[in-house]
């Protein structure tokens, strides 16, 4: 059976990714983002490639004052919806900077989670649903290299557990997605390693599969699971000594 998938911040690699792995199977696509008219060479793609229906929607995730209304506005309520907003940010801008520490948290946390409850009521209402939230490896711990995009993470990461908890009687299910690195326009100024870093249809493929299968939480790669339970391993005396 196919429901309309909703790709939040459509305009990323992973977003992108993953609205042509759920188009492949079928699924109509709602792609929501600022400047949504932008897309239309995505949506005509889409639409082509995939014989699928696919509607173009404007987002903004720092509006939270508009998220009822932007979910309510949609010709259909969907049945699956995947948050790829976010942004990283410079970790020595955004300590010296404010103004741009806010948008880190408020473009990683507030706004995926206000618009998830909001989503969550909805599908509570309609009784089924799934909510999946790409997070972040780099909330499992804060480190010195990244803590304003990886705290901000964190309290993504802990929303959505919360929200699963809540939900978990109500037919409604909530994926938590960790990428780690993902070979994307916002990381091709670094050096990743080559093991750890998946691409964006790598990506695609396991929100796909976790939808599947509703798993609770999932790492892109595994060997991040046992890389992230090492780093939170570490004693608290001996990692404020690291600088990783």
């Amino acid at each position: 059976m196919t429901h309309p998938v909703l790709i939040l911040g459509a305009r990323s690699d992973m977003a992108r990714a993953t609205a042509r792995a759920f188009a492949a199977l079928g699924h109509p696509i709602q792609l929501a983002a600022r400047n949504a008219n932008s897309m239309e060479v995505e949506k005509a793609d889409l639409e082509t490639r995939y014989g699928v229906e696919v509607t173009l929607h404007e987002f903004d995730a720092l509006d939270v004052a508009g998220h009822e209304r932007f979910v309510d506005g949609l010709p259909v309520l969907p049945g699956i919806a995947v948050c790829a907003v976010g942004t990283m940010g410079e970790q020595e801008e955004n300590e010296k900077d404010p103004a741009k520490a806010v948008a880190v948290l408020r473009s990683n946390f507030e706004g995926p989670a206000i618009v998830f409850g909001v989503l969550a009521d909805r599908f509570v209402k309609r009784g089924a649903g799934t909510l999946v939230g790409i997070s972040s490896v780099a909330g499992d711990r804060g480190r010195a290299s990244n803590y304003v995009y990886g705290s901000a993470k964190a309290g993504f990461t802990a929303f959505l557990s919360g929200l699963r908890n809540r939900l978990a009687k109500k037919n409604v299910h909530v994926v938590t997605v960790k990428p780690g690195f993902v070979n994307t326009a916002m990381t091709a100024h670094l050096d990743l390693p080559a093991k750890l870093t998946a691409e964006p249809g790598e990506v695609a493929g396991a929100i796909v599969k976790a939808v599947e299968k509703r798993r609770n939480i999932i790492y892109v790669r595994p060997i991040w699971w046992l890389v992230m339970s090492i780093i939170c391993a570490v004693p608290e005396t001996v990692f404020k000594k690291t600088s990783i």
